[in-house]
């Protein structure tokens, strides 16, 4: 009789809580490996990790996943190096939000196999015995021990319990991060992407909600951005910083601003570059939202029509804007003057920063004539921003 009991229930027979805490322990243990150690430390190198750390992560990962450091982050890679575009291997852009959210492990799947994305994104991930001889050539044998350590454990309730621990990644990773993410959500920045924070508390799977935060500052450790946004993958590496077992390397820059400075030199210019994307989202904050909300103040309800979600196409990154989103905007920019004006300004402000080629001297002198032109507009707002503007110092 305690054999059949131990078979069903195995040698931790728990109350149906205790079951779903263990379960809810495990599901975040493996989010915060592949945030923390895949995504953040081996993709992006933004922090480095005690061997000790870094060794269980890549241990539990081969129980839980059967994923190997070299494929995940190779192709992570390659997601930003071609996003949006037909070679990104997950895009929901190029191949549709439900084949991303429904198929996404498949297409992980695929790429993993495509030994060019290897050879060209794969450089400096581990590459010791045991991930060659144990982790990287037995995948399988990992998620395979897992499911008898869990029947042992817990009988036929952990048989159940494995495969949530198998779906979870393929679902809330492949799924929801990468389709959701570059669908539906806000914006903080304007990135070359359509990156999205699904929401501003990413406390269920790791921080990777704060998708778009992450594509803006690729290389920093910590994906909140702004004070109402958490990121418990952050608050883990911080708690591992604190004991000596993680160092961040990289996090997003916070502007600094001298009111008493008021003259452009070449710290404003260093500044810039460094805050692009917050100047731009101050910019929309501070110049394009208050002339949009005057214009709609004056509108008739003609041009109210045209105005319906204005704001999107004014502040949206042009080069990822649909062919219809280009005419709108185009029509759009024809009836309003103020609106054409500041966002004329926009896309020179953006070329300042974007002139690879240009000399000191020149950037300094495109800057200034930005400024002075922005000031004899007549408009508050954008005299407002240009005073702003001068007073951007670099980040210590």
């Amino acid at each position: 009789m305690s054999t059949i009991l131990t078979a069903l229930f195995g040698f931790c027979p728990l109350p149906w809580w205790g079951y779903l805490t263990v379960l809810m322990v495990c599901t975040q243990l493996t989010i915060l490996s592949v945030t923390i150690y895949l995504h953040r430390c081996q993709a992006h190198r933004a922090l480095s990790l005690h061997p000790i750390v870094s060794h269980f992560f890549r241990f539990w990962l081969w129980l839980t996943t059967g994923m190997v450091t070299k494929a995940w982050a190779s192709i992570h890679r390659k997601h930003h190096a071609k996003v949006e575009t037909d070679e990104d291997p997950h895009s929901p852009v190029a191949k549709g939000i439900k084949k991303v959210f429904f198929e996404g492990a498949e297409l992980y799947k695929a790429e993993a196999k495509n030994q060019e994305t290897l050879l060209r994104y794969g450089e400096g991930t581990p590459d010791d015995w045991v991930e060659r001889q144990v982790y990287a050539r037995h995948s399988a044998l990992g998620v395979s021990l897992m499911m008898v350590i869990n029947i042992l454990l817990f009988g036929v309730v952990g048989v159940a319990m494995w495969a949530v621990q198998m779906a979870w990644i393929p679902f809330f990773a492949a799924g929801v991060v990468n389709g959701v993410g570059h669908y539906w959500g806000y914006r903080n920045y304007e990135s070359k992407d359509a990156s999205r924070n699904i929401v501003p508390w990413g406390l269920f799977i790791g921080g990777e909600e704060l998708h778009n935060n992450h594509h803006a500052y690729a290389t920093s450790a910590k994906f909140s951005s702004k004070w109402w946004e958490i990121d418990i993958g952050w608050a883990v590496i911080r708690l591992l910083q604190f004991i000596g077992l993680a160092k961040a390397k990289r996090v997003i820059p916070a502007p600094r601003m001298l009111p008493s400075k008021t003259h452009i030199d070449t710290d404003t210019l260093k500044a810039l570059v460094s805050y692009r994307l917050q100047v731009m989202a101050r910019y929309t904050r501070d110049v394009m939202v208050p002339v949009l909300r005057e214009e709609k103040k004056r509108a008739s309800k003609t041009s109210a029509k045209l105005l319906y979600r204005a704001r999107a196409l004014l502040v949206r990154e042009d080069s990822i804007l649909k062919a219809a989103q280009h005419l709108r905007l185009a029509h759009l920019l024809e009836n309003f003057q103020s609106l054409r004006v500041v966002y004329q300004f926009k896309l020179r402000l953006q070329d300042i920063w974007n002139r690879t080629t240009a000399s000191q001297k020149e950037l300094l002198d495109a800057l200034q004539e930005w400024c002075q032109q922005a000031d004899a507009t007549g408009i508050e707002s954008l005299h407002q921003f240009s005073r702003q503007l001068k007073m951007y110092v670099p980040a210590i």
